[in-house]
């Protein structure tokens, strides 16, 4: 194991043999259904969300205790890590950051947690990076000043088909939800300063997707990127949508995949997302 080891949560959504290649720790958030508990992940997967927001199901989620984060420093330190790089998602959107913030005062090595300010794969490049930087034999430092450079030059840019999702689970205006839902509009979104943000508005699902390769076209223009398309209950969209990209940005590898329980609680089904991050 590298001297730095790299923890990030579930909502990072790596693929399973990224977080395995690269020895990243992982702690996993809860979504709550009708008042059932479930681990994401392993116990509830993005299908079942999608169905049960379809029903108009009670769904909450749940950070992580510090207890959790706790046992995953105490791993890292007796497997021979000499400190931890701790990365997650947005503490404008979970109190996960603060969880293991409280875990990071007890651990057993030195701990360094750092507010990604986004979620999904624009916290996973960053846990990438993070690891594949540890991995090298960079010192704890020099982790964190990839990690947070990373996260600092990512865009998260998506679709939802309605607003009414982020207003149930407050992260959007109640006032702005009910207005596109009058006007009929398909809204694009972009996370700021690790809020859910107003990007632009257009009169079609066709359009708005277009206006998204755009957008994520201009943010990628002259720079060495990773990019990701993620979705929920929506692989068609999102492969059309990474296809298109593949053809217009040479060279770069686009990977499609599904956004996880958390995430998907909130955007509801037919989100498209694209993470644009900076290779460290």
């Amino acid at each position: 194991m590298s001297e730095t080891a790299v923890v990030t949560d579930s909502t990072a959504y790596l693929p399973d043999e990224l977080v395995e290649e690269n020895g990243i720790g992982l702690v996993r958030l809860q979504v709550i259904v009708a008042g059932r508990s479930y681990q994401e992940g392993t116990e509830i997967h993005p299908a079942q969300v999608a169905e049960a927001l379809r029903e108009w199901k009670v769904i909450t989620t749940s950070r992580p205790t510090p207890a959790e984060f706790l046992t995953a420093y105490t791993a890292a330190a007796e497997a021979g890590a000499t400190g931890v790089v701790s990365v997650h998602l947005s503490a404008h959107m979970s109190g996960t950051y603060e969880s293991a913030m409280l875990a990071a005062r007890e651990s057993p090595i030195p701990v360094r947690v750092i507010d990604s300010g986004s979620v999904g794969m624009g916290l996973g490049f960053v846990a990438l990076a993070a690891a594949r930087s540890a991995r090298n034999g960079d010192a704890l430092a020099e982790v964190v000043e990839v990690a947070e450079r990373v996260s600092a030059g990512a865009t998260v840019l998506f679709y939802v088909d309605t607003l009414e999702f982020l207003r149930r689970g407050g992260r959007i205006g109640g006032a702005s939800a009910a207005l596109g839902t009058a006007l009929r509009v398909k809204p694009l979104l972009q996370l700021v300063n690790g809020e859910v943000a107003p990007l632009e508005k257009a009169r079609t699902a066709s359009r708005a997707l277009a206006r998204l390769q755009e957008l994520v076209l201009e943010k990628a223009a002259g720079r060495q990127v990773d990019v990701a398309v993620q979705h929920l209950a929506s692989e068609d969209r999102a492969r059309s949508l990474a296809a298109d990209l593949s053809g217009r940005l040479s060279g770069t590898k686009i990977g499609v995949s599904e956004v996880g329980a958390v995430v998907g609680a909130h955007v509801g089904p037919g989100m498209v997302c694209v993470c644009v991050a900076p290779k460290p």
